[in-house]
């Protein structure tokens, strides 16, 4: 089901002059801000910040009145152009972290449909909190609406009174729309006027009635909104691309809906991204195909690479594995693929000789063929990391990363399955140095046949203290022990076995050995 995000940006105009570096007055005050525009020898206020507006001001008034209400005003000259560019900044930003699909919303918005990229975020909810959260970092004020029509998640973000984002479950647009006002249906506001002084506050009422004659008198304008936002006629959003962007489109003279004819396409489409890469000397790290349907939907597939690629067949190849995840239809009457990250490349030889000649042994594409079928979050490396502490000592890293400046340490084995949090158990030892001779962990009793240690370690001072385990300013003792039972497991102590005050004498399993 389709999903789209809308990002309002109530004060769009002003918070991107502050963002530019409007500062607050010497004495250290924010400021109310305005911006203004010239009508008729006057100067009227175009858009006010969050502290205007909570003196009172509004869009609308003049600057003189303004001033009058507010002395210490700071009033800017309006730039609607810059506006524009600044949103559209935005919606490239957004496009190249939650989803392909990404359109301005002019004046004070954007459009993200992220269809199929919650995973990527675990869930729904995680995605559009760190959009949120992120897009808040910006020092922009904002309201969030998601829904399954950008009708209606429009609406949500402006009409919902709600200091965090509103999200209406699949399938609840009607029932979310029945109570906004008409005004959310983004119709002219002469028209929104008229119905209210007809009796028509509340978007359930319009619903009810005969379409004839309200769009008789209104025009189609009116119900083509409503209909657009319960989602019975498409609206789509056209995807926002970077001038730079390397990306090539074929339109179809017929629609087409097999697997076959899509691949087809993509590797043709592939064939001249690739020649766009060549000639700025650039590789592509993440492709993204879009699906232009009949029906004004646009679905995408985004796929990345492990190292930047040109290889025609390999780039054509991970977008065609990904066919399954779209559905056609009626048809798809136009493909677009672009190239929304790039990295440096230089030439080599092969890229000019035949396909079959052979070139070694290709981890790349293996990598990508695998991190594309189950996650890029999935696929990764431990490599060592400097750190006194043995589960701080390991990081991950990129499958193809390059290697750090750590190395492992051999002179004491480790184990290769690591508990975290290390869990606790009951043990039976002499102290201060003697290895256990029993422990209980989760309910099971193990007998001690034979033991090496202690290995004392100290925590990290600099670190707060999390799980007890975790406790940076205390000792452990590390044994490493084998059971009658073979098992060969990793324990230490918390504490030196004699000073109170080096930890509680508690004891944890930290891991098992192979």
């Amino acid at each position: 089901m389709r999903r789209v995000v809308s990002l309002f940006l109530p004060h769009w105009s002003t918070d991107r002059l502050r963002r530019k570096g409007l500062g607050p007055s010497p004495d250290g005050a924010r400021l109310p801000l305005v911006t203004v525009v010239p009508d008729h020898g006057r100067r009227v206020v175009a858009a006010v910040d969050l502290e205007a507006r909570r003196h009172g001001l509004t869009p609308g008034m003049t600057l003189t009145k303004a001033r009058s209400l507010v002395p210490e005003l700071q009033a800017m000259d309006a730039d609607p152009e810059a506006d524009a560019a600044g949103l559209r900044s935005l919606a490239l930003w957004a496009g190249r972290r939650y989803s392909p699909i990404v359109a301005p919303d002019p004046p004070d918005g954007i459009w993200v449909d992220i269809t199929g990229c919650a995973a990527l975020f675990g869930n729904e909810t995680s995605l559009v909190k760190d959009l949120h959260r992120r897009t808040v970092a910006f020092g922009l004020s904002l309201q969030i609406g998601v829904a399954d029509t950008a009708g209606c998640a429009h609406a949500a973000a402006r009409h919902v009174p709600a200091g965090r984002p509103v999200i209406i479950e699949p399938g609840q647009s009607r029932k979310a729309l029945a109570l906004l006002p008409i005004s959310a249906l983004r119709i002219e506001a002469g028209v929104a006027e008229a119905l209210r002084k007809l009796g028509f506050e509340r978007i359930e009422q319009l619903m009810g009635e005969p379409r004839g004659p309200f769009a008789k008198r209104f025009g189609r304008g009116l119900y083509r909104r409503l209909d657009q936002a319960l989602g019975m006629v498409p609206e789509p959003i056209d995807p926002l691309f970077a001038d730079s962007l390397p990306r090539a489109r074929r339109g179809l003279l017929e629609p087409i809906g097999t697997s076959e004819a899509f691949a087809q396409v993509i590797g043709d489409l592939a064939s001249d991204v690739v020649a766009q890469l060549t000639a700025i000397g650039k590789g592509a790290r993440r492709l993204d195909c879009f699906f232009h349907r009949v029906d004004g939907i646009t679905q995408t597939i985004r796929v990345g690479t492990a190292a930047p690629s040109r290889d025609i067949a390999h780039l054509a190849k991970l977008v065609i594995s990904r066919l399954e995840t779209v559905d056609p239809g009626f048809g798809v009457e136009a493909i677009t693929l672009a190239v929304p990250l790039m990295d440096t490349m230089g030439s080599r030889q092969a890229e000019g000789l035949a396909d079959d000649v052979q070139r070694g042994p290709n981890l790349a594409a293996l990598v990508d063929a695998l991190a594309n079928r189950f996650g890029h979050r999935r696929l990764y490396r431990d490599t060592p990391r400097p750190s006194a502490m043995p589960e701080r000592a390991i990081a991950q890293a990129g499958p193809l990363a390059p290697p750090g400046g750590a190395s492992w340490r051999i002179d004491h084995p480790r184990p290769s399955r690591m508990l975290t949090p290390p869990e606790p158990v009951q043990v039976t030892a002499m102290l201060p140095d003697h290895p256990p001779a029993m422990f209980v962990w989760r309910g099971k009793r193990h007998r001690v046949v034979r033991a090496d240690g202690p290995e004392r370690m100290q925590g990290e001072w600099w670190r707060e203290a999390g799980h007890e385990a975790d406790n940076p300013y205390a000792v452990r003792d590390y044994f490493q022990v084998e059971t009658a039972t073979g098992g060969r497991y990793w324990i230490f102590r918390l504490g030196d076995g004699e000073n109170p005050a080096t930890g509680p004498m508690r004891w944890f399993i930290h891991g098992a050995f192979a």
